[in-house]
């Protein structure tokens, strides 16, 4: 207590420029602000301040201490004020980030849902099919889908993630079932485009090995959602994500091809910077998407069209 209370105090009189006014702020007379000082420096070896009867002002050693003490000090008010009333309690303003097509159903949907158990809380969620630099732009968290790239950020995994091949019953009446992931030559594949994700390609189990095939076709796009729709207008074979058609396959709208074939699930992740210690807002809501996504109820409830 005797060394949080010479940092306050060393703190104040750097803050407020002189030993009366801090002494006066905490409600105690000037001297004692005065042995708090002289306690810390004796302690630390070190001068902090350079005092005279006018001014007082902050050594190099105490301007460097000064920013840390500030540190100490907010993180432990931060502590404090996370718990209250017998529950825990989050404040501050958090910036999320998701792939477009799956934030507009998976992410955005539940904002409202956390607000609304953490009230103190306030929300910016970018959705960009883009890979967000989670540290140079300031986001406290991003949900990803599929394989991540190595690096120094930290990832949990919430949920599976599968992908099927998928087409209309008037299409595979056309063009044909394909019967092998090699058929697919021979088809209509509505692929991204080389300056998305998927640039691997469409991964298949072919002879215990997962292979990537890099299938062609005359309809390409950047965005994942387009590709859904020409899916469903007919316009060939497809390679989404469950959490994208399930809804169409259970519906009959879609046909699910090549299941023998399909690679192991890859993971849907929550992915924020390398922190010793995460926010209490940061911490809660990847606690609320792990919740929310391991439930398998909420997979059906959330499979249908929107």
């Amino acid at each position: 207590m005797d060394r949080l209370k010479q940092i306050e105090s060393f703190v104040s009189v750097a803050a407020k420029g002189s030993l009366t006014a801090a002494a006066h702020a905490e409600g105690v007379a000037p001297a004692v602000i005065g042995r708090r000082i002289d306690a810390l420096e004796e302690r630390l070896g070190v001068k902090l301040l350079v005092r005279t009867t006018r001014r007082i002002t902050l050594t190099h050693e105490g301007s460097a201490f000064l920013e840390d003490c500030q540190r100490l000090l907010a993180d432990l008010a931060n502590a404090e004020s996370s718990v209250s009333a017998g529950g825990v309690k989050a404040a501050g303003y958090l910036r999320l980030t998701a792939p477009a097509g799956f934030g507009r159903r998976h992410v955005a949907p539940l904002v409202p849902r956390f607000l609304a158990l953490h009230p103190e809380v306030s929300v910016s969620l970018n959705l960009s099919d883009r890979l967000v630099d989670i540290v140079n732009e300031g986001v406290d968290c991003a949900v990803r889908v599929g394989e991540l790239p190595d690096s120094s950020l930290v990832s949990v995994r919430l949920a599976d993630n599968r992908r099927l091949c998928v087409a209309t019953p008037a299409y595979l009446k056309r063009a044909g079932t394909p019967r092998t992931p090699h058929d697919l030559a021979q088809h209509e594949c509505l692929t991204l485009s080389s300056d998305a994700s998927q640039t691997r390609g469409w991964a298949f189990t072919i002879d215990g090995q997962v292979q990537h095939l890099r299938l062609n076709g005359r309809l390409d796009c950047s965005d994942g959602q387009v590709l859904h729709d020409w899916c469903l207008a007919g316009l060939g074979i497809a390679w989404r994500s469950t959490w994208e058609v399930e809804g169409e396959v259970a519906s009959g709208a879609l046909v699910s091809t090549l299941d023998d074939y399909a690679a192991p699930p890859n993971g849907i992740y929550a992915v924020f910077p390398q922190r010793k210690h995460l926010p209490l807002r940061v911490r809660l809501w990847i606690d609320f998407l792990k919740q929310t996504y391991g439930d398998a109820a909420y997979w059906k409830d959330t499979a249908g069209p929107t």
